[in-house]
């Protein structure tokens, strides 16, 4: 049994030297969408977005207000308008992301405690920058009504510590807890490129099973394993596990070794999960294979079942917070568990008791093909390939 399994990965690793599609789908862009995302995101949050400014008060107190949302780090003003009008037309043209409007004598109406307003205007079609200028822009109009808060009860004759009392009753002592920089490539990137190199994972190993049906040599395939699908299967899929593998712990390494992002749950548990990770992809895409014995059906469902993937996961918008039934479907994808695995046990640090389910759901995902390798056998010994 040994000996087959060799002479068929042998026959496998004559394949995949010979066909181009496997080079670029297992070495060529893994590495260019890990390279691409982390370097996307490597400043850990947008920096310097534009912000426009339509100034009618044109005093010291307005001016003070530009120069500090100017001063942030997310908020870049680069430009002054006349009127509402050209901001508005501004932020359809995407030339900028918000602009804050300052009506005349906001500073008059400041001293004599008129309560004036000051607007901003801010475009959600991207949610992170809005949410980003929204709370640096909300900061501005903040600062601006205790700075003259400031200088008031400094002339009645006030301490410093009177001051700070009356302005901020309540100091907010906050903690991020493991993602103190707030950047989103730790918590994107980890979610991302995982999904991306499974979805590929799928695709090949269904791709890889339906070419046999495709170029006629499935039955000659078989006759190597002595019809044994298992064998089949062990020695065909072999070297592909064992690229897959390579390239995803090198993955790990570039992440976890290279760029130092946080994982207190140590070293084992990302190899370990590393391995359930491609083991439950190559698993699904044999069962994928297996439900429908057809190089474009299968595919077809790797690529969808590979790209609601990221949706279900809970990376961006929490599965409990969705739909009863979308919840239990999410479940069904190996990216979920990949990903929950991720966040309990490696960024947070939480023992493997916490995440025994998601465990024991990769594990399922790996042993998924057993339920289908007689169809997988079936369709290599008596179906006809038709395009």
């Amino acid at each position: 049994m040994i000996k087959r399994i060799y002479n068929i990965a042998v026959r496998e690793c004559g394949i995949l030297s010979r066909n181009m599609m496997y080079l670029f789908c297992m070495l060529v862009f893994p590495i260019l969408v890990t390279v691409f995302f982390t370097t996307m995101m490597n400043e850990g949050q947008p920096q310097e977005m534009p912000v426009g400014v339509v100034d009618h008060d044109n005093s010291t107190t307005s001016r003070a207000l530009i120069r500090k949302l100017d001063s942030f780090q997310s908020s870049h003003v680069v430009a002054h308008y006349t009127n509402v009008n050209e901001a508005r037309k501004a932020i359809q043209q995407n030339k900028i992301y918000a602009f804050l409007y300052i009506p005349e004598g906001t500073s008059d109406d400041l001293l004599s405690s008129r309560q004036p307003k000051i607007s901003f205007y801010y475009s959600s079609a991207s949610l992170t920058a809005g949410a980003l200028l929204y709370r640096d822009l909300k900061t501005v109009s903040t600062l601006g009504s205790a700075a003259v808060g400031q200088g008031t009860m400094r002339a009645k004759g006030y301490t410093d510590d009177q001051i700070t009392t009356f302005l901020q009753p309540i100091v907010v002592d906050l903690h991020m807890i493991g993602n103190p920089w707030a950047s989103y490539n730790l918590y994107l990137s980890t979610m991302l490129i995982p999904g991306i190199l499974m979805l590929f994972m799928f695709l090949i190993t269904a791709y890889s099973l339906g070419t046999e049906l495709k170029f006629g040599t499935s039955k000659e395939w078989m006759e190597m394993a002595d019809n044994n699908i298992i064998v089949a299967l062990t020695g065909k899929l072999l070297p592909q596990f064992l690229i897959f593998l390579t390239i995803f712990y090198c993955y790990l390494y570039y992440m976890f070794g290279y760029l130092n992002f946080p994982h207190p749950g140590g070293v084992w548990m990302i190899l370990i999960l590393g391995l359930l990770a491609v083991m439950a992809s190559i698993g699904f895409g044999i069962f994928a294979f297996g439900l429908m014995p057809s190089l474009r059906m299968s595919l077809s469902v790797c690529s969808l079942w590979g790209m609601l993937g990221f949706t279900c996961a809970g990376a961006t918008y929490p599965v409990f917070a969705m739909h009863p039934a979308i919840e239990a479907i999410a479940q069904l994808f190996p990216l979920r568990h990949y990903y929950m695995i991720y966040q309990i046990c490696i960024f947070n640090g939480f023992p493997f008791i916490d995440a025994w389910f998601n465990f024991m759901a990769l594990i399922i995902l790996t042993a998924l093909p057993f339920f289908v390798a007689n169809k997988i056998k079936r369709a290599m010994l008596e179906y006809v390939y038709i395009p």
